[in-house]
């Protein structure tokens, strides 16, 4: 289980791991012993704590089995009760994974799996967030760029006339990108030509959150077990003296693909 691979980093920063069902304890247990789950599942049968915190699923009509089951979601929640952080999704069938909760919580809890180029200008590193995928994923794409010294590049929303950073997606039947989260930049001075604009200079990291397509699309994408997708990172450097022509590096992922598990408990153990 995912959340449960991700426990022991949960708990180097200081948080402990549990999901709650509306589910019987006969099924959890049921569900727990079939997939080997190591953390706490919490059994909520009337939906007293899902109504408590205001995710109860309206749209499911009374009287069906299905009635009492929550918007899906995760909270991290400090040792007092109190909210600090929500992650959840209009579709159901996405979902943050743990690998982009932890990162979002703590970048620095997870710094394995980076992948390297380098150019006259700068080392750009990129990384998943997550090794696996499944239908419906949501995962953490990171950048982190170390510009050499002197140089700086362009940031996005600068004026006409400069090429500002861009980092691009393809693959798009396999992955749904949302908007890049650029740090914020810093106003440079041209005094030469009397203008200002904004930078990135030094090291900055840049982050993407990427949905994975559903269960058919994603499938036929799969080669030996493996889903791959690429991107591009372009920028223009500059330096005290000149601007050298852009660039582009090309990017690529992989990630392991992991059926979604349809399998149901027994029969007797149903919610009717």
């Amino acid at each position: 289980m995912e959340l449960g691979e991700k426990r022991a980093a949960f708990a180097r920063e200081g948080l402990g791991v549990a999901a709650m069902t509306y589910d019987s304890q006969a099924i959890l247990k049921s569900f727990s012993d079939r997939k080997g789950v190591t953390y706490p599942l919490l059994t909520d049968p009337d939906s007293k704590v899902i109504r408590a915190f205001g995710i109860l699923n309206e749209g499911m009509p009374k009287g069906t089995p299905y009635y009492g089951v929550p918007h899906p979601g995760t909270y991290i929640v400090d040792a007092n009760g109190v909210v600090k952080r929500k992650f959840f999704e209009t579709d159901y069938k996405e979902r943050y994974t743990a690998g982009s909760i932890l990162f979002q919580v703590s970048p620095e809890a997870a710094k394995q799996g980076w992948q390297e180029a380098k150019t006259n200008h700068l080392t750009l590193r990129w990384r998943t967030t997550d090794d696996k995928a499944h239908a419906g994923s949501r995962t953490t794409l990171v950048l982190e760029v170390a510009l050499a010294k002197n140089m700086h590049v362009y940031a996005p929303g600068v004026q006409e006339g400069y090429i500002p950073v861009k980092w691009t997606l393809g693959s798009e039947a396999i992955v749904k990108s949302d908007d890049v989260r650029w740090p914020r930049s810093k106003v440079l001075d041209l005094k030469a030509i009397k203008e200002k604009a904004p930078v990135y200079e030094g090291r900055f990291t840049v982050e993407q959150d990427v949905t994975f397509a559903q269960q058919k699309p994603l499938q036929s994408a799969v080669r030996d077990g493996r889903l791959e997708f690429e991107g591009s990172f372009k920028y223009q450097a500059c330096d005290q003296k000149e601007c050298y022509p852009p660039v582009t590096v090309p990017l690529k992922w992989t990630v392991g693909f992991e059926t979604l598990d349809s399998t149901r408990v027994p029969d007797e153990l149903r919610r009717k």
